[in-house]
């Protein structure tokens, strides 16, 4: 089953350039600081349209982020814009002091994340981000599925009162959401049709709902009942929306474009058996080896992440927790 099952958006980071424009309209305090990277966090055209709500630092994040946490404390409301894999490791210094400890408002946008770079290799992978921010107090972690989540989550950035994270890909992602879904920051969104009892809880966040959500379609038409849940905020973390998802099915599967380590997975994994839930579990993402390299769509077919094994996987779970 492919993702043409789906109506095709545009790419998330597409959507996000989009919303700020449309915010940056009605507030002059909006401001975009990049990294020499307008082109890539798709941001050329705000910049044309508003070339005195950006600032350019080059290739220098670690100066990014703290002159970003400066501009917030005096009311700007700051977007940093740059690469995932270097904002969150090259200046994860200046994200914990500047930003999380002083408390200043900063939404840093990492861009091309997870194996969005494809062939450039590990390098510019962004697998740790979940990991290395979850270990940070104070900074809240989002990861849009889709545009619609992407825009709700820009629009409830430009207010929010915490330091943020926000976590986008760059291919095209199909529309999973029906009119009238509602996005807050914090909470969970099901995808699927509410039921008493499921086989499978499939949990994702991020562009792994996409074949997460195509994945329960395969496992439907063989009569296996799926919960899938959008968990676009990795924290604040909707525990009672994964723990009522794990109640109510008899096995879990997390997916995530991430470490297995210290990702989604494992914030599941510690909710489940804190709470008492005890269910056959499979974290799934990329393991804890050096990663091949290709195209995200090839990464995602060898670590399993693509619609056809993950529906494989979610039988094979159920088989085992049957025994």
């Amino acid at each position: 089953m492919a993702e043409n099952n789906l109506s095709l958006g545009m790419a998330n980071l597409d959507a996000f350039a989009q919303a700020l424009i449309d915010l940056a309209e009605h507030d002059r305090d909006l401001l975009v600081v990049t990294s020499d990277s307008r082109g890539s966090g798709r941001v050329t055209p705000f910049a044309e349209r508003f070339p005195e709500q950006v600032v350019e630092l080059g290739i220098a994040e670690q100066n990014l982020v703290g002159v970003s946490a400066g501009l917030a404390s005096v009311g700007k409301k700051v977007f940093v814009v740059s690469p995932a894999c270097f904002l969150t490791a090259r200046s994860l210094e200046q994200i914990k002091n500047d930003v999380a400890y002083s408390d200043q408002p900063v939404k840093i946008v990492g861009i091309s994340a997870g194996v969005s770079y494809g062939a450039l290799g590990a390098t510019h992978f962004s697998l740790h981000d979940f990991a290395a921010l979850q270990a940070i107090h104070n900074i809240d972690i989002v990861a849009p599925a889709d545009n619609f989540e992407t825009r709700s989550a820009i629009f409830q950035a430009a207010r929010y009162p915490r330091p943020l994270y926000i976590r986008f890909g760059k291919k095209a992602m199909p529309d999973l959401h029906a009119p009238g879904t509602h996005f807050v920051i914090g909470k969970a969104i099901q995808l699927t049709k509410r039921r008493e009892a499921y086989d499978v809880a499939l949990i994702a966040t991020g562009e792994s709902v996409a074949p997460a959500l195509l994945a329960s379609q395969i496992l439907d038409e063989g009569g296996i009942t799926c919960c899938v849940l959008s968990l676009h905020t990795i924290r604040p973390f909707d525990e009672e929306a994964v723990k009522e998802a794990a109640f109510r099915s008899k096995v879990v599967m997390t997916v995530e474009e991430h470490s297995i380590n210290g990702g989604l997975g494992s914030r599941v994994a510690s909710c489940l058996m804190q709470a008492g839930i005890f269910r056959r579990l499979r974290i799934v993402g990329i393991p804890d080896e050096h990663i091949v390299t290709g195209s995200q769509a090839e990464i995602f077919d060898h670590y399993g992440l693509s619609p056809q094994p993950l529906s494989q996987t979610a039988l094979q779970l159920l088989e085992k927790g049957a025994n």
